[in-house]
């Protein structure tokens, strides 16, 4: 295997216009091969993982596009293949890793078959040494910091057929207007920053996504303006933690004051935005949300853990007292806003006294949703050499007597909204019932109700006639 060659031609010094470039040139190329065959070649984005990496596939995926791509619906049917991974958890890894041993097999079929890996997984060396020995089929590797480059390097792999690897330690620019795809119409994600300055000690993202850097206001408005010029209703702003957005700009811009331009927006109807981390979630931000019309009034505040020494062995920064102070003044000044959490059990030397500091929080707090996860050992963080590993049999009957505290609070906070009027945001056909649409509250809470998919994309208003635990049903008004 071998490293990216350069390639002497002439390029525009500009970034983007550099990648522009080379999506020209291999937009040509993928013309000339329809012009012959009648057919178009196909790509196929497999994401894993979070919002962020979504949105990282929505640009892939645009460029992709814009070179001369059509989407496959699945790999075998597909001649461009990008698997775009997470590595917050070691079961993403390893699904991972099954599904390239099955490209193996479309690849004996098909030599022409390009395969390429990007995202998260990609920036620890020792799942770089893995793919380089074991899955010698994989063609081009990059990370989460030149996703950018992908045109670049798809043509040096066209034009070199050998393996490209390119994988930066750290960012280096944030590189504006890539062409995007967006899988709805009428909602987007935006990101406003990348990175995270935290080093929550279980958690591998600041090593993967680098320090924080903050996109500079003008650039997020003109983006969301375009949005919205494009049909675009709902706009969610994505940053590892948002609350800390501006610290990196020369001048200065704090997120409450970047929500503030965002709900000036003509035409945009809805504001969401995560995550949120607690040791500077600022009055200032609780008054913004509180006072902005198009903020929805739902906000995801993870707490991880209740106890006060986990907290501090997991780096978060707050205490148990500072969290639920937090969660009330929010709840006083934002009535009827509906808050949702990330907690984890198990983490090295959690007791049960600690853990019943966790079932405090959520029985104090009355979340309306949450995730909940066992905690996952990550190579290359320091929670991965702590002493005091917890059983995961005693992780297992923790994380059951969570869901069983959680389950009813969740359940009652649904059946509050039985018989209201509530405004939804139309979004899908039901996966399972064609005859179903679904579509999202203000609050966040899925509601199912027949319709015609004519009205995906619409805010209307549907009147609940039965709330599930996870999930509302409802008819139109």
């Amino acid at each position: 295997m071998t490293e990216e060659k350069n390639i002497n031609i002439n390029i525009p010094e500009d970034e983007l216009m550099k990648q522009k470039n080379y999506m020209d040139r291999i937009r040509a190329m993928n013309d000339e091969h329809f012009a012959r065959t009648g057919k178009r070649k196909k790509h196929l984005t497999v994401t894993f993982g979070c919002q962020m990496n979504a949105h990282d596939s929505e640009k892939l995926e645009g460029m992709l596009e814009q070179i001369g791509y059509m989407k496959a619906e699945e790999e075998e049917k597909a001649d461009f293949i990008i698997y775009n991974t997470c590595c917050v958890r070691e079961n993403a890894e390893q699904k991972v890793y099954g599904k390239l041993g099955y490209l193996k097999h479309l690849k004996d079929k098909n030599e022409d078959l390009i395969i390429a890996m990007c995202g998260c997984m990609m920036q620890q060396e020792e799942v770089l040494n893995t793919i380089r020995t074991k899955y010698k089929h994989v063609d081009i590797i990059f990370g989460t910091f030149n996703l950018y480059k992908m045109p670049e390097l798809l043509q040096t792999y066209l034009e070199t057929k050998r393996t490209v690897i390119d994988i930066w330690k750290e960012h280096k620019e944030i590189v504006e207007d890539l062409p995007s795809i967006r899988k709805h119409k009428f909602k987007a994600s935006v990101n406003i920053m990348y990175g995270c300055n935290n080093f929550c000690t279980y958690c591998i993202v600041p090593y993967v996504r680098g320090r924080e850097r903050s996109r500079k206001p003008e650039d997020i408005l003109k983006e969301i303006e375009d949005l919205v010029a494009d049909g675009v209703k709902e706009i969610m702003l994505l940053g590892q933690n948002v609350n800390s957005y501006g610290k990196t700009l020369e001048d200065k811009v704090t997120f409450a004051q970047l929500l503030r331009k965002v709900n000036e927006i003509e035409g945009l109807k809805r504001i969401r935005f995560m995550t949120s981390h607690p040791k500077d979630l600022s009055d200032e931000l609780i008054e913004a949300m509180r006072d902005c019309d198009k903020v929805c009034k739902s906000l995801h505040l993870p707490f991880q853990a209740g106890s006060t020494k986990i907290l501090k062995a997991m780096n978060r920064k707050y205490t148990k007292e500072q969290y639920l102070d937090l969660a009330k003044k929010i709840q006083r000044e934002i009535p009827n806003i509906a808050l949702t959490t990330d907690i984890i059990v198990g983490f090295p030397g959690e007791t049960e006294e600690d853990f019943e500091d966790t079932l405090d929080i959520v029985r104090q707090v009355q979340f309306s949703g949450a995730y909940t996860f066992i905690y996952s050992k990550r190579t290359g963080t320091p929670a991965a050499v702590m002493e005091e590993q917890v059983p995961e049999e005693v992780s297992s009957r923790r994380f059951n007597k969570l869901q069983e505290v959680l389950r009813p609070i969740i359940t009652e906070k649904s059946q509050a909204l039985h018989g209201k009027t509530l405004e939804i945001l139309v979004e899908d056909v039901s996966k399972n019932d064609e005859k179903l649409l679904t579509g999202r509250t203000e609050s966040g809470h899925l509601v199912h109700f027949e319709g015609d998919s004519s009205l995906i994309g619409e805010f209307i208003n549907v009147e609940i006639t039965e709330a599930k635990t996870y999930y509302l049903i409802g008819q139109r008004v």
